[in-house]
Order: structure tokens, then sequence, then C-alpha cells
């Protein structure tokens, strides 16, 4: 075999090598190519996908916000409700207390009255008491002259008697 053979076959050889890494180099643009249209793809999805994050995490905070204030107003509802709860049972027992002074005074009123009739009742029996003394001290006063009178004309009798 010589040399210009040799050569051929070298020559063929590589052309058959060169063929085959034009093909693979062809595959792997091709390849390349699908895989740039791929990662551009993916980073378009990360941008759409990080923009929606951000949006999503605003709406978090935002959510968190509301929550936070939510749980503040239901704290300040519970205190409120607590307080409300807490004055109610003062008003009930303000309420029954009243009832119960309420009750007191129209007893007290009631026995009141009855003690004023019955001042009025004894003060009109101390005025005929009163007026009933003084007509027997006036009585009294009468048979006490009477008496003295009496008994002055009895011991003139006597002394009438006596001398005779």
């Amino acid at each position: 075999m010589s040399m210009i053979e040799k050569l051929k076959e070298r020559i063929g050889a590589l052309r058959i090598e060169a063929e085959t890494a034009q093909d693979r180099a062809d595959e792997s643009s091709k390849r390349v190519k699908e895989l740039e249209a791929e990662l551009m793809t993916k980073e378009q999805e990360i941008t759409s996908l990080t923009h929606k994050n951000s949006l999503l995490e605003e709406e978090v905070d935002k959510l968190e916000k509301q929550l936070g204030e939510a749980k503040t107003a239901a704290e300040d509802g519970a205190a409120h409700g607590s307080a409300n709860e807490s004055l109610t049972r003062k008003l009930n027992k303000i309420e029954e207390e009243l009832e119960e002074s309420d009750k007191n005074l129209r007893e007290t009123t009631e026995k009141l009255r009855t003690t004023d009739v019955k001042a009025e009742q004894y003060e009109r029996k101390v005025l005929s008491l009163e007026a009933e003394v003084e007509s027997w001290e006036k009585k009294f006063e009468e048979m006490s002259t009477k008496h003295d009178q009496a008994k002055a004309e009895l011991e003139e009798i006597n002394k009438q008697l006596e001398g005779i």
C-alpha cells in the first residue's frame, strides 16, 4: 500500500471524522439553540415568578398588617367586651341596690306616714287629756274653795255651839 493510498485513506477517514464532527457540531449548535431558548423561557419564567413573589410578599405584608389590626381590634373588642360585661354586672348590681333602696324607701315612707298618723292621734289625745286635766283642776279649785268655805262655816258653827 502506498503512501498515496494511505493518505487517501487517511483523508477519507478525516473527512468522515470531519463530517461526523460537523454533524455533532450541528447537533450541538441545534442543542445550544434549544437550551438557549429554554434558558430564555426559564429566565422569563423566573422574572415572572420573581415579580409574582414580590406581589405576594406585598400581599402577605398587607395581610399581616390587617391581621395585626384585626388582632388589636379583637383584643380591644375583648377588653371592651370584658369592660362591658363588668359594667353590665355593675349596672345590674346597682339596679338591684336601687330597687332594694326604693323598696326600703317605700317601706320607710309608709312607716313614717303611719307614725305621723299615730303622732296626730296622740297629739289629739294629749290635747284632750290636757283639756280634761284643766277641767279637773278647775273642779278641784272649785271644790277646794267650797271645802274651805264649808270648813269655815263648820268652824263658825262650832264656835257658836261652844259659845252656847
